[in-house]
C-alpha cells in the first residue's frame, strides 16, 4: 500500500487559490483514477475535481468552505500497489500526513472562514455556502448578506452563480448611485454619477485580473502584428453545404473555428518555433501542441479553455471538441486541466463583427492569431480566359507575436502559411 496526496490544482494561469464546496467521496470511499472527489470554486469556474490515483479515500484534509493554495494537500489517497517500500517511508508518510492535519487545524482555529476584505462569509448563519466569486462580486457591489439571503438560487444545491447575482443587481431598485454636488452619496447602488451625466463603475474582479495580465503581457513582451488577407470562398461554400446536415445529425453547430484551428496546428508543424515559450533568456520549445481559444462568456468577461495535443485530432474531431468546450465554458462546467498548459491562443474576433485586431499575446506564449469576419468583396481572380473580377469571401488574420524572439520573417511566414491551409482547404471531405 502506499500513501498519495491530493493537492488543490491549478485552474487557470492567474488562479492561485480554489475554496473547497463538496466533498464528493468520504473518508474509507473507494475511488477510482479520475473520479470526481470534490468540487471546488474559483474566481471564474466551479468544477468538480477529479483523482489522481485509484484507491481509497484516507483522509480528508480540508473542510467545505476552507480556501485551499494551490498545490497544497487537500486529500490522502491510500493506492493498491506492490509492496516495494520500505516500512520507515510508510511511517514518514504517516508523519507527513499528521503534519498537515495539525497544519489545517491550526490554520481553522485562527483564521476561520470569512474572505479577507469581504462583508460575506463562506458559510451564512442560515447554511447557505457562497463561492468566492460571489462573494467577490457582492463586495464589489456593495450587496449585504441580508439581500442575498433572499436571493434564489440556480446552481446546484440551489446555490447562488454568479449569473443569479448579477441579474439581482442589473434589476434591484436604486440600482444607480448619484453623488450630489457636496460629493455626498444620495442612494445606494452598483454606479456613480459625478454630474447626473457620467457614470463611475467600479471593475469587477475577473475585469481586474484581465486587465492587470494585459498590461503584464504588453510590458514583458514586444509585440508586432503582421496581416494577412485570405480568400475563403471555397470553405465558406463547403460549410454552407455540411452546416445544415452538421446541425440535424450532431445537434450542434457547425462553426469556422475548428478549421481555423487544424490549419493553425499544420502550420506550427511546419514552423515550430513559433510554439515556443521564454524564460529569462531560455527559450523553451514545446514538444506538444495545445491550442487555446477565447471564448466570450455571457457576462462579458472572456475565457480560454484549451484543446490539449490538438495535432491528434482529425477534423471532424475538433468540431465536436471545440463545440464542447465552448458550450461548457460558457455553462461554468470546464474541468481545472482544461485552463492550463496552453502553447499558442486563437481568437476569432470575426464573431463580433470585427474584420481584423491586434490581439494581446497570452504569457507565457510567444503568439496570438485573431481571425477576422469573413466578407464577400469583389476581387481580382485569374482564370483560363485571364483576369476578371468576382466576388468572393475574403478574411483577415491578425498576427501579434513576441519581437524579442519572434522574427519578422518568421511571424510574417507562419500566419502566410495558416491562410495558404485554409486557402487550399480539401472541399472534398465530409463530416
Amino acid at each position: 500500500m502506499a500513501l498519495v496526496e491530493m493537492v488543490m490544482p491549478k485552474m487557470g494561469e492567474s488562479i492561485m487559490e480554489g475554496t473547497i464546496l463538496t466533498w464528493l467521496k468520504k473518508v474509507g470511499d473507494p475511488i477510482e483514477q479520475d473520479e470526481s472527489v470534490l468540487e471546488v470554486a474559483t474566481d471564474k469556474v466551479d468544477t468538480e475535481v477529479p483523482a489522481t490515483h485509484a484507491g481509497v479515500l484516507k483522509e480528508v484534509l480540508a473542510k467545505e468552505g476552507d480556501v485551499i493554495p494551490v498545490g497544497q494537500a487537500i486529500a490522502i489517497i491510500a493506492t493498491e500497489t506492490d509492496d516495494n517500500g520500505t516500512s520507515t517511508d510508510l511511517v514518514q508518510q504517516e508523519v507527513k500526513i499528521q503534519k498537515a492535519v495539525e497544519e489545517r487545524q491550526e490554520l481553522r482555529a485562527t483564521s476561520g472562514i470569512i474572505v479577507p476584505g469581504s462583508a460575506v462569509p463562506a458559510w451564512s448563519p442560515s447554511g447557505k455556502f457562497y463561492s468566492p466569486l460571489v462573494r467577490n462580486i457582492a463586495r464589489e457591489e456593495n450587496v449585504s448578506l441580508t439581500e442575498l439571503e433572499t436571493m434564489k438560487g440556480t446552481g446546484k444545491e440551489n446555490r447562488i452563480t454568479k449569473r443569479d447575482l448579477l441579474n439581482y443587481i442589473n434589476n434591484r431598485p436604486g440600482g444607480v448611485m448619484e453623488i450630489e454636488e457636496t460629493g455626498h452619496a444620495a442612494t445606494g447602488g452598483m454606479a456613480m454619477s459625478v454630474n447626473g451625466e457620467d457614470d463611475i463603475i467600479e471593475m469587477d474582479r475577473m475585469r481586474k485580473i484581465i486587465a492587470e495580465r494585459m498590461i503584464t503581457s504588453r510590458q514583458i513582451s514586444a509585440h508586432v502584428t503582421s496581416f494577412v488577407e485570405a480568400d475563403l470562398t471555397s470553405l465558406v461554400n463547403w460549410r454552407n453545404t455540411y452546416k445544415f446536415s452538421y446541425l440535424e445529425r450532431e445537434g450542434a453547430g457547425l462553426t469556422f473555428t475548428p478549421v481555423f484551428i487544424e490549419a493553425v496546428v499544420k502550420a506550427i508543424l511546419d514552423f515550430p518555433m513559433i510554439n515556443i515559450s521564454v524564460e529569462g533568456t531560455r527559450i523553451i520549445r514545446k514538444k506538444n501542441v495545445n491550442i487555446g481559444m477565447a471564448v466570450a462568456l455571457p457576462g462579458g468577461n472572456l475565457i480560454v479553455p484549451v484543446i490539449h495535443n490538438a495535432d491528434g485530432y482529425k477534423l471532424g474531431g475538433l468540431v465536436k471538441k471545440v463545440n464542447d468546450l465552448a458550450k461548457r465554458a460558457r455553462d461554468n462546467k470546464l474541468q481545472p486541466d482544461e485552463l492550463t498548459g496552453g502553447t499558442y491562443t486563437i481568437s476569432n474576433v470575426g464573431s463580433f463583427g470585427n474584420v481584423m485586431g491586434t490581439p494581446i499575446i497570452v504569457q507565457p506564449q510567444v503568439a496570438i492569431l485573431a481571425f477576422g469576419a469573413i466578407v464577400k468583396k469583389p476581387a481580382v481572380v485569374t482564370t483560363d480566359s485571364g483576369d476578371a473580377i468576382a466576388i468572393r469571401s475574403k478574411m483577415f488574420l491578425s498576427h501579434s507575436y513576441d519581437h524579442r524572439v519572434v522574427d519578422g520573417a518568421l511571424g510574417g511566414m507562419f500566419v502566410r502559411r495558416v491562410a495558404d491551409y485554409l486557402e487550399k482547404f480539401d472541399i472534398s471531405q465530409g463530416l
